[in-house]
């Protein structure tokens, strides 16, 4: 008799997912990629529920594109207020006095 569904795992094929912290610019490169890759899939659909499906992954993807470039703008005024770590105070003495 033979067994269906089973299935031997090679601890070789084994794939560890990347959790390496990806940057805000590589963010938004790959969000506009498969944004490229979504509008050329619903260019090319015949098939109503797959341009569906395409029209609603081009609005999350263009969410999430809106979302990484109001970061992106947001960034610069993190960088200066990441110069003074220690406290409001001391920012507020040091740009006085400084």
């Amino acid at each position: 008799m033979k067994i269906f569904f089973s299935r031997n795992y090679d601890s070789s094929r084994v794939e560890e997912p990347d959790f390496t912290p990806v940057s805000l610019q590589e963010a938004m490169e790959k969000t506009r990629t498969a944004l490229d890759i979504a509008y050329a899939g619903f260019d090319n659909a015949v098939d109503t529920d797959l341009i569906d499906s395409y029209i609603y992954e081009i609005n999350s993807l263009q969410k999430r594109y809106k979302h990484l470039t109001d970061l992106a703008a947001l960034e610069p005024a993190a960088g200066i207020a990441k110069s003074y770590q220690h406290s409001p105070i001391r920012a507020l003495v040091s740009h006085v006095f400084g």
